[in-house]
């Protein structure tokens, strides 16, 4: 009885050792303190700005009221049609011509540095000032391309934001026009990893060309297209700016996708619960493209 009175005594103590050096590591005294000082900040910071939004967002479109009267609503019908569609021609279509064009900017010569300089110019710009150009130049009776087609041609343009589809066919392409750029510089820095050894080999092999790409290039380029792809996934689900910009949601808010809506509900509509359960209403989707993109970053292997 006394001998495990004794053991059953220690054995507090003996834990609270483990997770001390657990937590400590292999820092002592004043190791320790600095390092506790410094995270504290970031600690701070990151409860602030990341988890009390995050759950008071959470907590705010918890009622399941709010998303009856949101999924009864036509307008949030079509905002989930365009986000889908957003979704969609946005990611592969910009994906794919980045990859493409990273190729076509691996060749040498000055002028090829040069006119990868002007490539990059749409991405280095501002976002809001591009997508309010883009606006203006798009307007159904003042705007500069109706303009340029009634001076060059004398034809009377189409009211382009006027129109639920041909709005939306105006966010994307504007969108696709603004990114592309930059997942071609990351696809480009990929290619240029690739060990000329490789290269070389597979010409000698025979691999040239569109086999070389297809054998070579791109299963070395593979996980690097997939991050790429989940990574533009949530940046374009989360798009604020070209769809307000650009078409404003409209015409009569039947242009918004998910992102907009939210900021229409809560803002416009004053019903900021509304907005916060549209916004919520997309975490079915980001959650696993989120859980993916982890696991792949963790697992993925490097390949050159």
């Amino acid at each position: 009885m006394a001998s495990t009175s004794v053991l059953d005594l220690g054995r507090p103590s003996i834990r609270r050792q483990t997770w001390s050096r657990y937590f400590r590591g292999n820092l002592k005294g004043g190791e320790y303190t600095w390092a506790i000082a410094f995270l504290v900040p970031y600690v701070a910071v990151f409860v602030t700005f990341v988890v009390y939004p995050v759950v008071y967002g959470v907590w705010m479109g918890s009622e399941g009221k709010l998303y009856r009267e949101l999924f009864a609503d036509p307008i949030y019908q079509s905002s989930v049609v365009n986000t889908v569609l957003y979704l969609a021609l946005g990611v592969n279509v910009k994906m794919f011509l980045a990859l493409l064009l990273s190729g076509f900017f691996m060749r040498r010569g000055w002028w090829m540095k040069a006119l990868l300089m002007i490539f990059v110019l749409p991405w280095a710009v501002p976002q809001i000032s591009t997508f309010i150009s883009i606006h203006w130049m798009l307007n159904g009776e003042w705007g500069f391309l109706n303009n340029l087609l009634y001076k060059l041609f004398h034809i009377e343009g189409a009211h382009y934001l006027n129109d639920r589809w041909s709005a939306l066919a105006a966010v994307i392409v504007s969108h696709i026009w603004k990114w592309t750029p930059f997942w071609t510089l990351i696809l480009l820095a990929g290619r240029m990893a690739i060990p000329l050894e490789i290269s070389d080999t597979a010409k000698v092999d025979g691999a040239t060309g569109l086999r070389g790409f297809v054998h070579i290039t791109f299963p070395l380029l593979a996980n690097l297209y997939l991050i790429c792809t989940l990574l533009s996934t949530i940046f374009l689900l989360g798009d604020f700016n070209t769809v307000y910009f650009v078409s404003g949601g409209g015409p009569a808010n039947q242009g918004h996708v998910l992102g907009t809506l939210g900021i229409r509900n809560a803002f416009d509509m004053g019903q900021p619960r509304l907005g916060v359960a549209a916004v919520i209403s997309a975490l079915p989707l980001v959650i696993p493209l989120v859980i993916i993109l982890m696991r792949k970053l963790r697992t993925a292997e490097v390949q050159l």
